[in-house]
Parts: C-alpha cells; sequence; structure tokens
C-alpha cells in the first residue's frame, strides 16, 4: 500500500517549509514506512517554475495496512500536520509497477493487476543540469497538453529540489484516457525529445490503481 497525502496550509507557512528539512528523518524512522519523501509542490498543471508554498506533499510506502491506519488514525507527526494545516487529502494507492529509479532503486515494483478504475501515475525526473534551459522552454507546451487532456481527474506538480528534482502526480478516469494523453503527438514529441538530447539524468515512471481517498 501507498500513500500520498496534499497539505494545505492558510496559514503556518513559515513552518510548513521548515518541515521540509526537520521531518523526513522523523517519519522514516516511524513504524511500517518502507520509503517516504516530503515533497514540495508547483502552481499550474505539471511540472512548473512557480512554488506553491501553501501545499506540499507526503509520499509513504508501507509495509502493511495495519501501519498504514495506526500512523494517519494516532500517530504524534500525523496529528501535528492536521493540527497546523487546512486540510489533508490522502490517496489511497495500489502499485501496478514502475520502471527507471528514484536515488538509484526502484520503490514502486510490487505488481498488482489493473482493476479498471481510476489509475494513478508519478513521474519523476532529475534533470541533467546542461540541459535545464531545454527542459524548462518546453513545460509551457506540456502543461498546455495535459491541462487538456480528455479523463485527467487531478494532477499536481510534485518535487524534492526547484528547477532540478521534479515529478507529477496525476489521477485518470481509467487507463484509456491515460494512454490517449501519453500517446498524443505533443507528448511523444516531448519524450522523444527527453531520449535524444539526455535531458535526464535519472527517471522513474510509476502506475497504481486508486483505492480511495479520505480528508483531515
Amino acid at each position: 500500500m501507498v500513500t500520498i497525502s496534499f497539505i494545505h496550509y492558510s496559514e503556518n507557512k513559515w513552518w510548513a517549509f521548515k518541515q521540509m528539512r526537520l521531518l523526513p528523518p522523523e517519519i522514516e524512522q516511524v513504524e511500517g514506512v518502507i520509503f517516504s519523501k516530503l515533497l514540495g509542490t508547483g502552481s499550474g498543471f505539471g511540472f512548473s517554475l512557480k512554488p506553491d508554498f501553501s501545499t506540499y506533499s507526503l509520499l509513504i510506502k508501507w509495509k502493511d495496512e495495519t501501519t498504514k491506519d495506526q500512523f494517519f488514525n494516532s500517530h504524534q507527526l500525523f496529528q501535528e500536520l492536521v493540527g497546523k494545516s487546512n486540510t489533508i487529502k490522502t490517496y489511497l494507492l495500489e502499485e501496478l509497477g514502475a520502471h527507471g529509479s528514484w536515488y538509484g532503486a526502484n520503490p514502486f515494483e510490487e505488481h498488482a493487476a489493473y482493476d479498471g478504475n481510476q489509475i494513478a501515475i508519478i513521474t519523476r525526473a532529475r534533470i541533467n543540469v546542461l540541459k535545464l534551459p531545454r527542459f524548462w522552454s518546453n513545460v509551457p507546451k506540456a502543461s498546455k497538453a495535459i491541462k487538456e487532456a480528455k479523463g485527467l481527474v487531478f494532477t499536481k506538480g510534485i518535487g524534492e529540489w526547484p528547477l532540478i528534482e521534479q515529478a507529477t502526480f496525476s489521477i485518470w478516469e481509467n487507463m484509456e484516457a491515460m494512454k490517449n494523453y501519453a500517446y498524443q503527438d505533443t507528448h511523444k514529441e516531448i519524450i522523444k525529445r527527453v531520449k535524444q538530447e539526455n535531458w535526464y539524468k535519472e527517471e522513474l515512471f510509476a502506475r497504481f490503481n486508486v483505492k480511495g481517498s479520505f480528508q483531515h
């Protein structure tokens, strides 16, 4: 089981920003956490140069349902996030597998079967510094394409470091809608440039069944 929580702050924004450094080592020590990332988010659709300092994302892979439930129901770290934030929306995800790596490892290798319902995608890239101008010059075109995509339920840019380490999280009505976007001309053209010009030092593409959501 994987969860991704979008934490929105109307106040306490400086406190939230400081958690980018303070919270990750504490989350890593929580029982049942296999993999975790506290991520900033961007404004608009897809990758974004403009950060959204009102929203952060907490991505966690869990050992089992029990430890996941304990964290969200009663753990002190999550209760503090609830108290400081305005809302927290959490999506429950089941791994359909991934290719690529995140700092040298693939955290989402498990393969469930697609259940025919909503599908979530995480795409993550560590961009070659020399390719940053090429990458960011193509972002507006990519953002426009995903904004206009049919079957898109939700998307948000997420990342660890501005400019260099970027990712997107998206939810689609079904596999067909996701593939229609992936195979349309604008997206295929950009992916071709990524490969030919070696924009990325590292990349990851992961798929998930969306099994539900809850909000605090």
